[in-house]
């Protein structure tokens, strides 16, 4: 079990362990602070992060911007992906396609889950993950597929 899935079991028990889990996030990956995420659930094989309507998230129309739901995906696929992948596997996202399939009005909740189970492997392997990003009525206004490229961690 990755560290960041450690410290997230440690902490998520209660509302102040789950934003403190964010903001230690952000401290490691700093742009996303930008989305402020709130980390609802994490699991391997599942990720979920919601991110409060914000003025600073919006475009020139009032409406989520069309990047603050990328940052949000690729956080919440990371992160999914992170406490999912075999301990002696490592991570970087290789690419990204999306659907923008409504306007994005208010909060926003993200789900990510794998396409496909991850396995150990002597040599690097791409590995999708799917995301899901639903307004609080829950309608789904953003879709993602994020591929993952997963290789050997380096024995020093």
């Amino acid at each position: 079990m990755g560290s960041a899935l450690k410290l997230w079991q440690r902490l998520s028990g209660s509302p102040a362990g789950r934003w403190l889990y964010g903001r230690l996030i952000c401290l490691r990956a700093p742009y996303f602070a930008t989305i402020a995420p709130r980390f609802v659930v994490l699991q391997p094989g599942r990720c979920e992060i919601a991110m409060r309507d914000r003025r600073r998230v919006h475009n020139h129309i009032g409406t989520v911007h069309a990047i603050a739901l990328c940052n949000l995906a690729e956080l919440c696929a990371g992160m999914m992906t992170e406490a999912t992948i075999p301990a002696g596997m490592r991570w970087i996202p290789k690419g990204m396609a999306v659907e923008y399939l409504a306007r994005a009005c208010g909060d926003m909740h993200a789900t990510a889950v794998p396409e496909h189970p991850a396995a150990e492997s002597a040599e690097g392997y791409p590995w999708p993950a799917l995301v899901q990003v639903r307004d609080g009525a829950g309608t789904e206004v953003f879709r993602a597929r994020i591929e993952m490229w997963l290789s050997p961690r380096r024995r020093e």
